[in-house]
């Protein structure tokens, strides 16, 4: 008779994603992890299959977390310019938070695994596409009410503005000095016309 799973897994996964952030996917153990969680590693087995699993489930926690209320605020409509200036701010206010700020799953994840896993790949394909998709439709519609110059690709652009962002996470944790950001940040939003 199988036994009934006895924790709470988005507490678990949200515990194991956590350690992720902090040490990276080739500097955690199953036993971190299973500390993390208060599971025993055969529970973690069996609920996850195995630490490429959990890893799996914790890059989906992490996208529904912080990557589609990202993509929402960038929705939310107002003036293209000054929404894409609070993403960025919201963007720089996440790095400098404080010392001990744990890094970007899915920026740890595209240096560390995307290049030999083609299921971590394919999870930041499609987090990366959804938000180059909103960012071309907020420029498209902006272009349209003459907000933006129109005289830059809607496209490339969109692809910029993505490359920044995680561009500025990337320098961030190297040093998070927050005038070096915004300076970064007021020249891509230059870009915008």
């Amino acid at each position: 008779m199988a036994r009934t799973r006895e924790f709470d897994t988005e507490a678990a996964i949200n515990a194991a994603m956590e350690v992720f952030r902090n040490t990276g996917y080739g500097g955690t153990s199953v036993r971190d992890l299973a500390e993390a969680m208060e599971i025993g590693s055969g529970s973690l087995y069996a609920a996850f299959g195995n630490k490429e699993g959990l890893y799996l489930a914790a890059l989906d926690l992490y996208r529904r977390r912080y990557a589609l209320p990202f993509i929402e605020m960038l929705r939310s409509g107002g003036d293209a310019r000054e929404t894409v200036r609070s993403a960025f701010e919201a963007v720089i206010d996440e790095i400098t938070r404080g010392p001990g700020q744990a890094s970007c799953l899915i920026v740890g994840a595209a240096m560390e695994r995307a290049h030999s896993d083609a299921q971590v790949a394919e999870r930041l394909r499609t987090t990366t596409q959804l938000l180059e998709l909103t960012l071309y439709e907020v420029i498209t519609e902006a272009q349209g009410r003459g907000e933006i110059a129109a005289e830059r690709s809607a496209a490339d652009v969109a692809g910029f503005l993505v490359m920044t962002f995680q561009g500025l996470r990337v320098m961030g944790a190297i040093n998070a000095d927050r005038a070096a950001l915004t300076r970064a940040a007021e020249v891509a939003l230059h870009c915008l016309g």
